[in-house]
């Protein structure tokens, strides 16, 4: 046998994790788009129900940390982001992160409810025209934690599904009609479009075209806010380019 010698490529300056919905169809796909090229993106799942319940959302809290321990441990994480906005209200986002960390070692836990929050404290947002597609139990908690934290939602809007693979084939054409009568009554500051698993990236800017309001998704806030707290921009695409320039990423 001949050995070798070899030498150890540099690591990437972002390293960076999401842990998604096993019933989830799409972020990982927004996140292909939405992420820079020079950060190490990390995918590990987490057990979900076929069915959208406060029960089932509070369940995932059990299985946080085994889905955490799946990424690689050869050295920590700058952050890591849990991929379910209505999961993150119901479970906590203190919660969410603590149980994150008994999984892996990270420096900065996140998810769409936290980062909403904080998209809407560094762009001036107070009140949210709100646009989900859950049934009322789910959404109301949602929206409680929101107003907690200063967002209101006075206009709030739902497609009332409770099946997850429904909800991931909700057209886009849809969600853009939707939209655009939320706006209608005025009186909002941006548009949200609440869950990762429905197909929003690609009407974001037309639908801010068409209500001349800016227009934030869970996907689009999670990605934001990974990219703050890892140091790194979100790529170039017309659906960041609003949110880039309302709120560029702090170094």
């Amino acid at each position: 046998m001949v050995t070798f010698r070899y030498d150890l490529k540099p690591e990437n300056p972002a390293r960076l994790g999401l842990i998604v919905l096993q019933s989830d169809e799409r972020i990982e796909s927004d996140f292909r788009r939405l992420m820079p090229d020079r950060g190490d993106l990390f995918v590990s799942r987490i057990p979900s129900a076929a069915d959208v319940t406060p029960e089932t959302l509070q369940s995932m809290e059990r299985h946080l940390t085994a889905s955490a321990s799946l990424f690689p441990q050869a050295r920590p994480f700058d952050v890591i982001g849990y991929g379910c906005t209505s999961g993150s209200a119901q479970i906590g986002p203190d919660a969410v992160a603590d149980n994150v960390k008994r999984g892996v070692s990270v420096r900065a836990v996140t998810n769409p409810l936290t980062a909403l929050v904080q998209t809407c404290r560094a762009a001036g947002i107070d009140r949210l025209g709100f646009l989900s597609p859950y049934v009322e139990t789910v959404s109301g908690r949602l929206r409680d934690t929101l107003a907690g934290a200063g967002v209101k939602t006075p206009v709030f809007g739902s497609f009332d599904e409770g099946e997850e693979a429904r909800v991931a084939r909700i057209q886009p054409e849809s969600m853009v009609a939707a939209g655009a009568d939320l706006a209608k009554g005025g009186g909002i500051d941006a548009l949200f479009l609440s869950c990762t698993n429905l197909d929003t990236l690609d009407i974001i800017e037309p639908l801010q075209q068409q209500t001349g309001l800016p227009v934030l998704s869970s996907n689009l806030v999670l990605a934001w806010h990974m990219a703050q707290l890892g140091g790194v921009k979100l790529a170039d695409i017309p659906a960041t380019r609003h949110l880039i320039s309302a709120c560029p990423v702090s170094k």
